[in-house]
């Protein structure tokens, strides 16, 4: 099965169509493929992330309409989308990893690399032919083999009217139990750029990351991006953590935006990494409990014409415990 007949797949089951598969995009559609493209979160190696990308997440493109990737200032909250998190500015960068890096000396699992992930994520979907819109939290369990064979199950969310200023200013996952899709791939079927479980220095952290298309000499939104794509396959030692929380420091470009308390209640520490092309930024969220890299948003920062500056359009988030993805 080729690469796109597999992101087919997985996006029809997750949600099929309801615009007719010979549609014309209209300029809502044109307007959001280009501000994609402008964001610079496509892969080096298109054809390995995308399948990557779709596997692991599988539920974070439903609606086959629009699912959009951004993320947002902490000052401000846009109409429709869901409100920023507020972070108490305390510390700085080097005092966010010194302390995770300390956390992560005493927290355990995972003892090695899995090829296996839960992600909790947020996408807001526009029906084409309708222009109705909702925003759809969803759950979605990743486990894959070294014979490339692998089951992503995307569970979803409750979902709520973009204009619901009470939902949108808690955006809280809260899962439905409705399973939104169930894909299995064969031996042989799943396509990834790492099958080998990745070591644990800083030279194998990299390599990682390179991989999965950060540049040899990154800035931190490159790391965080290249970062991403790894998190919807693997799930990383502590040390592994380690590595890239001290190399995004040494990228240049990441700010500390102080602590906060993540979409699923849990205390964290926000890094701030900013696009190129100054478009989007990137909030990673370090947990302070643990020291791991336990989620992402990001947030438009100039008008695309489809969402205005400030609108917070993705976030997703790891670590998730078992018994909340049901």
């Amino acid at each position: 099965m080729s690469d796109n007949a597999l992101l087919e797949r997985v996006l029809v089951e997750a949600d099929p169509a309801r615009t007719p598969r010979d549609a014309e995009p209209d300029a809502r559609a044109i307007a959001a493929r280009d501000r994609i493209i402008r964001s610079k979160r496509a892969p080096r190696r298109r054809r390995a992330r995308t399948i990557g990308w779709a596997a692991g997440l599988t539920a974070a493109a439903a609606s086959v309409a629009i699912a959009f990737a951004a993320l947002t200032p902490p000052q401000s909250a846009v109409a429709g989308t869901p409100s920023p998190l507020v972070f108490e500015s305390t510390g700085s960068l080097s005092d966010i990893v010194a302390d995770a890096e300390t956390e992560l000396t005493v927290f355990a699992p995972p003892a090695d690399p899995e090829r296996s992930v839960r992600t909790a994520s947020w996408s807001f979907n526009a029906e084409m032919d309708t222009g109705r819109t909702e925003v759809m939290p969803q759950f979605s369990t990743f486990t894959w083999r070294e014979d490339l064979s692998g089951e992503a199950l995307a569970i979803n969310g409750v979902p709520y009217d973009p204009e619901d200023a009470v939902a949108n200013g808690d955006s809280e996952i809260v899962s439905s139990g409705e399973v939104a899709s169930r894909v299995t791939f064969a031996p042989g079927e799943f396509e990834t750029p790492v099958v080998a479980a990745p070591g644990d220095s800083a030279a194998d952290v990299r390599a990682l990351l390179g991989a999965f298309g950060m540049p040899d000499d990154p800035t931190a939104f490159e790391v965080v991006t290249a970062l991403t794509s790894v998190f919807g396959q693997w799930t990383l030692t502590n040390a592994q953590h380690a590595a890239v929380l001290t190399l995004i420091e040494a990228s240049g470009g990441a700010q500390a935006l102080g602590e906060s308390t993540d979409r699923l209640g849990r205390p964290v520490a926000g890094i701030r990494v900013l696009s190129a092309d100054g478009v989007v930024s990137d909030d990673l969220l370090v947990s302070l409990d643990t020291g791991r890299i336990v989620g992402i948003e990001r947030t438009v920062l100039k008008d695309d014409g489809v969402f205005p500056a400030g609108a917070v359009v993705d976030y997703r988030m790891w670590d998730i415990p078992e018994e909340v993805v049901q």
